[in-house]
């Protein structure tokens, strides 16, 4: 009898560290699959996030990777409608865009203005400061 109630005290202990780690992080960013948009000739994703710890919709921002820049991922705001940053897969590191040279359309932003890659920012509109996950491999092209 002694023995049936320690291994369901583990098991409780474990479910609670298993159900604490996913609310600390696991479901509060993701990034979707990669998907290809012909149109454009290029491959994007989606960054899923909450901003807060107490929000009940994800927002998202694109992560669009042309094949002619392979070097990298560019993050898109939808809801502002301009790109903010990049990902260098090469430096492994995030270059965020100062808010005068974000812009709408890439070639409006001089490579000047992106600053040296770093660690990744913090997610869009945080209060917590909790710093955004690397994004995905990107897809094979052809």
């Amino acid at each position: 009898m002694r023995k049936v109630i320690c291994l369901t005290a583990l098991a409780i202990a474990m479910t609670a560290v298993t159900c604490a780690n996913s609310v600390a992080g696991y479901y509060r960013q993701y990034y979707s699959s990669w998907s290809y948009y012909p149109s454009y000739s290029y491959n994007y994703c989606r960054y899923y996030y909450y901003p807060t710890t107490y929000a009940t919709t994800y927002s998202y921002h694109y992560v669009i990777y042309y094949p002619s820049q392979p070097r990298y991922y560019y993050y898109y705001n939808p809801y502002s409608q301009s790109y903010w940053g990049r990902y260098d897969l090469e430096a492994k590191g995030y270059s965020l865009l100062a808010e005068k040279d974000r812009k709408s359309k890439l070639e409006d932003i001089p490579e000047s203005a992106f600053p040296k890659p770093g660690a990744m920012p913090a997610v869009p509109g945080t209060e917590d400061n909790l710093k955004m996950e690397v994004p995905p491999a990107a897809p094979k092209t052809k």
